[in-house]
């Protein structure tokens, strides 16, 4: 038996969509019985310390184009050139990792699975060009009306799914992502100071990890920070955009250069690490499909603030203080309860911990092969 996925984020992506692909697939490799085997489709090898992050077993497999991907680009490559591959190697059962199928996968018998993480080119086409957004609009139509079953990352987008796809419910399964457990893996000394020395950290530091795009709201943290103590400071983790250079240029005018930090480009390595040195994790997101930050931030033993307006809750439960996305007051002293020292602190961590038990691994990953097998009617 062979079931194939989209592995592009898999070998591509540090954060977000690549991290539940690498998780996700580690787990169900460890869980399913002997002689299933998980054929990751990719364009191409990626980044070696991403693809590494898939550990060595005898049922999973990197797949790579017989020729390489001809004229097409990577992102075309897994929509118009893949299902030839598929068909050739005998695949019984195709999972779309990142909300999208293949045209054409639905004239060969295979049957698909998709996770779709959000649906915000809908909810907030604002945030998008009018390319991008009928591109995906097309796609995602084409993926709700083909896929056999659909995973939703949350009740929110699930509901989501359900009012723009026109799928009905029982099509659909929440199934919520995990975030592995290396950062529940506290960090020896030694790895510790090397990081902060790397990169420069500050003494004393709230972390927010993402892309630093629009929705992300990352301005809402840095105008918090000129309400905190000068001694604190914000350290940015993601890939940048136009919507960086925004962000900086606010900082730099408004004498916060000292205090916020932003680093592109960490490896996946020296994230827990980041995480594990700073004082609290904000995520001060306008709108996620799930959040995973707020779950990594919660295992890496940390306070959590976020926003509200999504479906950060379901991620960060009763130990996250949540705040209006446009609410600078109310996110500066999120973060100060939530600096070292202060009343609850410790107790909020704990319940946090208790609260994300419900994301351990081996729980999502039996409920996606339960899924599997209801499709394929047999036991994996």
């Amino acid at each position: 038996m062979i079931i194939g996925y989209d592995a592009k984020r898999i070998a591509y992506n540090n954060t977000g969509l690549g991290s539940y692909g690498r998780t996700l697939v580690n787990d169900i490799a460890e869980a399913v019985q002997p002689g299933t085997m998980l054929n990751l489709y990719t364009p191409g090898t990626g980044d070696d310390a991403l693809r590494r992050q898939i550990k060595p077993r005898t049922n999973v497999r990197y797949v790579y184009p017989d020729n390489g991907i001809g004229g097409l680009s990577r992102a075309t490559w897994r929509t118009f050139g893949i299902v030839k591959d598929l068909v050739r190697d005998g695949v019984r059962l195709y999972h779309g990792l990142s909300g999208e199928l293949p045209v054409d996968i639905k004239d060969t018998g295979i049957k698909t699975v998709v996770t779709m993480h959000d649906v915000i080119f809908m909810r907030h086409p604002e945030w998008y060009g009018w390319l991008d957004r009928k591109i995906y609009a097309w796609k995602f139509r084409k993926t709700c009306r083909e896929a056999d079953r659909i995973i939703a990352i949350s009740e929110c987008t699930k509901r989501d799914v359900m009012l723009y796809g026109d799928v009905p419910a029982e099509k659909i399964d929440v199934i919520y992502q995990s975030c592995g457990t290396r950062y529940k893996l506290r960090e020896g000394e030694k790895k510790l100071q090397e990081v902060h020395t790397a990169y420069m950290l500050p003494e004393r530091y709230v972390v927010s990890v993402g892309t630093i795009e629009e929705r992300k709201n990352i301005i809402l943290a840095v105008k918090a920070m000129r309400l905190l103590p000068d001694e604190i400071s914000l350290v940015v983790v993601g890939r940048p955009s136009k919507y960086a250079e925004r962000v900086k240029h606010f900082v730099e005018a408004n004498g916060l250069s000292r205090r916020v930090r932003f680093l592109h480009n960490v490896p996946a390595d020296d994230l827990p690490a980041i995480y594990q040195m700073a004082e609290a994790c904000v995520y001060p997101s306008r709108y996620e499909g799930f959040g995973l930050p707020v779950i990594e931030g919660i295992q890496s033993g940390l306070p959590v603030v976020a926003c509200t307006g999504s479906c950060l809750e379901e991620a960060g439960g009763n130990a996250t203080i949540y705040v209006d996305p446009d609410d600078v007051y109310g996110m500066a002293d999120a973060i100060k309860q939530s600096l070292k020292g202060m009343p609850g602190r410790d107790e909020r961590i704990a319940t946090g911990m208790q609260y994300i038990s419900r994301f351990e691994n081996a729980d999502v990953a039996r409920q996606v092969i339960q899924v599997y097998s209801r499709l394929l009617g047999a036991d994996l």
